[in-house]
């Protein structure tokens, strides 16, 4: 009797895992794949250097996209996530490493960092992560990569709120491996960056 209660108990337990494919990985599977993004080097001639100091905080995010895993919908309503690929750290902190990188690479500003190094700011960029997915909700089964943040940047030692925006952008995936899908993510990014240095920079 207690043999056959652990030959259902393990039967029970293979199709449960089984039904959570692409959402966790298989116990005894090979290891996720890991990946990363790029900062951005390239920006607009007319960019004009400042001599101000600014701390760039880590994004705010939802608990879906405070985490390594890489996210994806098959609709608006819900949230997945790929099952063995992941970046190399949470999305909001690698979204701050590639921020302060692009600021330095803009080479327009005196210093830039985060909060951890004792920085004595003269402005917080202060960011919320909003969209870093890749949607699936066209018919050919290649997805669509959105990457959407708000953006505030703060006065300090007032803390007043300068001004604030929105920036979003989309790029189709050029095809359903996960190399391209990391590709859009890429280039998703990067525009993201790209705007929110170059309007950081001009706004004081």
């Amino acid at each position: 009797m207690k043999f056959l209660l652990k030959v259902f108990a393990a039967v029970y337990l293979a199709v449960a895992l089984s039904g959570c494919e692409g959402l966790v990985p298989t116990l005894g599977g090979p290891p996720a794949n890991l990946y990363t993004l790029t900062p951005k080097n390239t920006f607009t001639k007319e960019l004009q250097g400042v001599r101000w100091q600014l701390v760039v905080d880590e994004p705010l995010a939802s608990g879906g996209l405070n985490i390594d895993r890489i996210a994806l919908r098959h609709s608006p309503t819900e949230l997945k996530y790929f099952a063995r690929a992941r970046w190399t750290e949470r999305a909001p902190r690698m979204v701050q490493t590639l921020m302060v990188e692009s600021f330095e690479n803009s080479g327009a500003i005196v210093a830039v960092g985060r909060k951890a190094i004792g920085l004595r700011s003269d402005y917080n960029l202060i960011t919320e992560l909003r969209e870093f997915q890749a949607e699936y909700f066209e018919s050919d089964g290649v997805p669509t990569v959105r990457v959407r943040l708000n953006a505030k940047l703060v006065k300090q030692p007032r803390r007043a709120i300068v001004a604030s925006r929105t920036f979003e952008s989309t790029i189709k995936s050029e095809g359903k491996a996960m190399r391209h899908v990391i590709r859009a993510f890429d280039q998703a990014l990067g525009k993201v960056l790209r705007h929110t240095v170059q309007w950081t920079i001009k706004m004081p």
